[in-house]
C-alpha cells in the first residue's frame, strides 16, 4: 500500500497500528523529518503532563528525555543495526521511524490519573517498544531477529548512558 502523502495525524495513527507501509513512507520520505520532530514534541509534552504531579523536575525532565531520548537512541541503533548488524539505512530514516513509533507516547497524557497513571505508563512503554521494533526492522531492511537485537542493545545502551549521565 502507498502511503506516500499522508498527514502527519494519520501517519501517527499508522505508525501507533504498527502499520509496516507507514514505517516504510516515513523511511522513504526525507521531508518528513520534520514531521518525527513534531511527533516527539507532542509525546514529550503529553508525558509531561502526565507527570504534572511529580513537580517541575520530573515535568522537565519529561520534556528533555523524550528529545534527548530520541535522538541517543536512533545514533545508537544506526551504530548497532548499520555498523555492527549489516543494515542499510541513515540515520535520518532512523530518525523518521523511531520518531514515529514514539507516537504512543501521547497518551501519557493520562499518567497523572490516580491508580492508573502507572499501568498507562507501562502499556505505552512496551507499546513502544514493540513500535521501534517494526521501525528499526523497516529502516534497516533485517530480520525481525535483528531488529529485536538491535532494539535490545540500543534500549541497554541508553540506559546505561542515562544512569551514568543521569540524563
Amino acid at each position: 500500500m502507498n502511503v506516500t502523502g499522508r498527514s502527519l495525524t494519520d501517519r501517527m495513527k499508522g505508525a501507533a497500528m504498527l502499520d509496516v507501509a507507514t514505517y516504510e513512507d516515513v523511511e522513504a520520505d526525507e521531508t518528513a523529518t520534520g514531521q518525527a520532530a513534531v511527533v516527539v514534541a507532542m509525546a514529550a509534552v503529553a508525558s509531561a503532563i502526565g507527570a504534572i504531579g511529580t513537580g517541575t523536575a520530573g515535568v522537565l525532565g519529561a520534556l528533555l528525555s523524550y528529545f534527548f531520548g530520541w535522538l541517543l537512541w536512533s545514533g545508537v541503533t544506526y551504530l548497532i543495526g548499520d555498523k555492527l548488524l549489516d543494515g542499510t539505512a541513515t540515520w535520518g530514516e532512523l530518525l523518521r521511524t523511531l520518531g514515529f513509533a514514539l507516537s504512543p507516547g501521547i497518551l501519557l497524557v493520562f499518567g497523572f490519573i490516580p491508580f492508573i497513571g502507572w499501568l498507562i505508563g507501562i502499556i505505552v512503554g512496551f507499546w513502544i517498544l514493540v513500535a521501534g521494533v517494526i521501525a528499526i526492522r523497516q529502516a534497516l531492511d533485517f530480520s525481525t531477529g535483528k531488529a529485536v537485537a538491535t532494539a535490545f542493545l540500543g534500549w541497554l545502551t541508553v540506559a546505561i548512558l542515562s544512569v551514568v549521565f543521569r540524563l
